[in-house]
């Protein structure tokens, strides 16, 4: 048991031993951190009074000194110590942060500690909103390519990002979409009549035609209605979390948002304010590699997105977002912290976005097919997810057959529906602006009105309802 502890400890000690050597007076250097570690490693083989925990505690205490806070700097906004060395920090001074995972590819659990022990029933739950979500793209995808809608956006790779961080979230906890999330309102039990009649337009829909495609929301759902400017979304969850941290409503909020967002000013303003005013706000970055055409190569050259935390005064983690335990639990622990602390928290899930960014466009022009097809086959959360239940003789090829049997009618019963119907009337577009239409605007509304009466042979009048005052 004693050397198992080492063991944990001396993991621990590779991750935090460079920032214990920043509160010493030194200048951290690889030579400084080998010597530190070598140390613990010796001390560790004796059996002092105080045991292992105690020789690694003491390992990690910084070096005795005689500076005294007089004689430390006072800059306002800095928590520094003097040198008389001209040295540049630099960017490869430390390790990437490392990668949380749960699950290895072939299904297995890595570390029986960290297994979340979810039940059959939620793991089930997990894989058919994500199988289902990815049936759903594929029609979808399908009818725009004929016409039948004008825009999608699929979400193929970055499944286990949506369904693991839903799954940890408490089903009121506000969500802020970026567009590629509607796993969380699949997981929400969003209905599948709305993903159709949102993505058609019509008369059905709760947003009554007014969005693009894949422009989602609901209240109901607590599901802020997607907009298609990159990161506008987040400064506006800090808000949200700053009014819920002021009611102590036991909610916190959480911001999606893609690595290409996250070069967006609003981005910056987002964590600075939430790190300022303590918001009960998750940052959820969906690193897939490519900000549409635009790798990550050339969208920073630091070490991602997680590194950015610790420099705004938030904590930050990166996970394998192909791992639905590991989001899971990363989620779970980040919304623990958030309503506990009153803090806000960074996290990177690092995935794959194996189809097109959307239908306007065509990723073979920026990257290889056998770069799309490796993840495709090799790292794809679902597959993984469907490993582990083999494993624990909780799914089969007859279920699976099922399953996709059952899921696809679904949506194709859904999406027959949502084509029969038409689009609200005309006069839709100008209500829910003013809780009392005012003059000027009801004066455009007529003008309108009497303008497709006057030339009704333009327009595809038939498709739409007929409006009402």
């Amino acid at each position: 048991m004693a050397s198992h502890r080492i063991s944990v400890k001396l993991c621990q000690l590779s991750r935090t031993c460079s920032s214990k050597l920043l509160q010493s007076k030194c200048i951290p250097s690889q030579k400084r951190f080998a010597r530190c570690m070598n140390s613990v490693i010796q001390d560790t083989k004796k059996s002092g009074p105080g045991g292992p925990d105690a020789v690694l505690t003491d390992a990690l205490k910084p070096p005795a000194s005689s500076v005294t806070d007089e004689d430390r700097p006072h800059f306002p906004g800095s928590r520094s110590s003097w040198t008389e060395k001209l040295e540049f920090v630099e960017p490869t001074l430390y390790d990437g942060v490392p990668v949380y995972r749960v699950l290895n590819r072939e299904g297995g659990i890595l570390d029986s500690t960290q297994d979340p022990n979810l039940s059959e029933e939620t793991v089930l739950k997990m894989y058919h909103s994500m199988t289902l979500l990815n049936t759903m793209d594929r029609v979808l995808y399908d009818s725009q390519r004929q016409g039948r809608i004008s825009f999608y956006m699929t979400n193929y790779g970055e499944e286990g990002t949506h369904i693991g961080s839903a799954a940890a979230l408490d089903l009121k906890d506000l969500v802020f979409g970026q567009y590629r999330e509607a796993g969380i309102l699949m997981w929400r039990e969003f209905p599948m009549e709305q993903f159709m009649n949102q993505c058609y337009g019509n008369s059905a829909d709760w947003g009554k035609g007014r969005q693009m495609p894949v422009h989602y929301g609901s209240t109901e759902h607590h599901f802020v209605t997607i907009s298609s400017p990159l990161a506008t979304q987040m400064p506006q969850a800090v808000g949200a979390a700053y009014a819920y941290k002021r009611a102590r409503n036991g909610q916190c909020v959480i911001t999606y948002f893609g690595d290409g967002a996250s070069s967006e000013g609003d981005a910056h303003a987002a964590f600075n304010f939430a790190a300022t005013l303590d918001c009960p706000v998750i940052f959820f970055c969906r690193n897939n590699g490519y900000a549409i055409s635009t790798p990550t190569s050339e969208q920073y050259r630091g070490d991602g997105i997680a590194c950015r935390g610790p420099g705004y005064g938030m904590r930050a983690i990166r996970v394998d977002g192909n791992d639905v335990f590991a989001v899971y639990n990363v989620t779970k622990a980040a919304r623990e912290m958030c309503l506990a602390e009153m803090r806000p928290v960074l996290i990177e899930a690092m995935t794959y976005r194996i189809g097109h960014h959307s239908t306007s466009d065509d990723s073979s022009a920026y990257r290889s097919v056998d770069e799309v097809r490796y993840w495709d086959k090799h790292d794809h959360p679902i597959g993984r997810l469907r490993k582990y239940m083999v494993k624990r003789g909780w799914w089969d090829d007859k279920k699976e057959q099922a399953w996709m049997k059952e899921s696809k009618q679904m949506i194709l019963t859904a999406f027959a529906q949502a084509e029969k119907l038409k689009k609200p009337p005309i006069t839709e577009s100008f209500k829910d602006v003013y809780a009392e239409m005012p003059p000027h605007i009801r004066r455009q509304m007529n003008e309108v009105k009497q303008h497709i009466a006057k030339y009704k042979d333009h327009y595809p009048i038939e498709n739409f309802e007929e409006w009402k005052e």
